[in-house]
C-alpha cells in the first residue's frame, strides 16, 4: 500500500506574544490528518481544548509531515484512542500489525467505522508506540509471532500454456487441489 489517505504531522504552534506575555510557552503535537490544513485545524481544536490559546491569538511556528525510518519491515503497533460514541466517550487499546504507522492508523480508522460505527471527527488518538512481540496482548496479532507460519494456496487451477489450447468445455472436471 503506497499512497495513505493519512498522514502523521508535527504541528507547532504557540500563543501569540503580547506586552504581558513576551516568551508564550511553546506546543508541539502529533497529529494524523489528510493534509497540512486539516492537520493545523486539529492542532488548534485541541489546544483550545487543552490550554487557552485560540486560532485568533495564536501562530503556528512550524507544520513537518513525519516519514517512517524503516518503512519496509513489518511491525506491531498499539494505539491508545478515545471516540465518541451514541452513548458517551469511551477509551480503547488497539494492536495492528503493518509496515508503517500511518498504515495502521488507517486500519484503525476502517476498523472503528465498520465495527464501532465511529467515524473520523469522533476519533482521537491519544498515543501510539511500537511494541515488541512478547508485549502484544491481542490474539490477532500474536497470531503471526509464529516463525514456522504457513499461508496455503487451497485453490490452485492449472492455466493453459498457451491461448491456442484454452478451451470453454473440458472432457474432464479440472483438479483445483494440490
Amino acid at each position: 500500500m503506497g499512497s495513505f489517505r493519512f498522514h502523521q504531522y508535527q504541528v507547532v504552534g504557540r500563543a501569540q506574544p503580547t506586552s504581558t506575555n513576551e516568551q508564550p510557552k511553546i506546543f508541539r503535537m502529533k497529529l494524523w490528518a489528510t493534509n497540512e490544513v486539516r492537520a493545523k485545524s486539529k492542532f488548534w481544536y485541541f489546544l483550545r481544548k487543552l490550554k487557552k490559546v485560540k486560532k485568533s491569538h495564536g501562530q503556528i511556528l512550524a507544520i513537518n509531515e513525519i516519514f517512517e525510518k524503516k518503512p519496509t519491515t513489518i511491525k506491531n503497533y498499539g494505539i491508545w484512542v478515545r471516540y465518541q460514541s451514541r452513548t458517551g466517550y469511551h477509551n480503547m487499546y488497539k494492536e495492528y500489525r503493518d509496515t508503517t504507522l500511518n498504515g495502521a492508523v488507517e486500519q484503525m480508522y476502517d476498523e472503528m467505522a465498520s465495527r464501532h460505527r465511529v467515524r473520523f471527527p469522533c476519533i482521537q488518538i491519544i498515543k501510539t508506540a511500537t511494541v515488541p512481540a512478547k508485549l502484544c496482548k491481542r490474539e490477532n496479532t500474536k497470531q503471526f509471532h509464529d516463525s514456522k507460519i504457513k499461508f496455503p494456496l487451497i485453490y490452485h487451477k492449472i492455466r493453459p500454456p498457451t491461448r491456442k489450447l484454452k478451451t470453454t468445455y473440458k472432457a474432464s472436471r479440472p483438479n483445483t487441489y494440490l
